[in-house]
């Protein structure tokens, strides 16, 4: 019987686009689906207690320079984006209204690539409107969601069950019940969908 992944990201996260860039990959061998989780990791690190990687200056340059060469080994396109660190909420409150419409892949392609290929200024409210229209989104309806209550406490809500779950970070994935944390672990979500 084919397996699921679930797969707890924010667009904020390098490592999350990096694993978003391999994820399907992996499922199309596997025969496995993706369950999208879209999450405020700024809301999972406080339930954690963890901090990102970016307020460690030295981890922080070598956090770059490491995910510039997963990026090359992957033969997808990054830059690291010069508006990092930025708020995502509205972005991945926007996750969990795309998800409601069947469309959370699009959705996940337009974010990511305009923060991590295009290194967009996604706070900037022009560009986020070009981004959503480019990508196919009705601009009016996305940002009204953006604002919803029903999504802004749906955001809270996968963010949280991902805390009572084990996650600290982002990507995480979960397989079985076995929770994996990191891009640079997507092997052993492989290997836990193929046994």
């Amino acid at each position: 019987m084919p397996k699921s992944v679930d797969f707890y990201y924010d667009y904020i996260s390098t490592a999350s686009y990096l694993a978003w860039t391999q994820l399907e990959k992996i499922c199309a061998k596997t025969g496995a689906t993706i369950n999208y989780k879209p999450i405020f990791l700024g809301g999972l690190f406080k339930a954690a207690g963890n901090t990102s990687p970016a307020v460690v200056e030295a981890k922080f340059e070598w956090f770059k320079r490491d995910a510039q060469k997963y990026a090359t080994h992957y033969g997808v396109p990054f830059q690291m984006n010069p508006y990092f660190i930025f708020n995502t909420v509205n972005l991945m409150r926007g996750a969990i209204w795309a998800k409601e419409q069947n469309r959370i892949e699009d959705y996940n392609k337009i974010m990511f690539e305009a923060i991590w290929a295009d290194a967009a200024e996604m706070t900037n409210p022009a560009v986020l409107k070009k981004v959503l229209e480019d990508g196919g989104f009705n601009v009016e309806e996305a940002l009204a969601a953006m604002s919803d209550p029903g999504n802004k406490a749906a955001l809270i809500e996968e963010t949280e069950a991902a805390a009572k779950l084990g996650a600290f970070g982002a990507p995480t994935f979960i397989v079985d019940g076995e929770l994996i944390f990191g891009q640079d672990r997507l092997h052993w979500v492989e290997q836990a969908l193929n046994s």
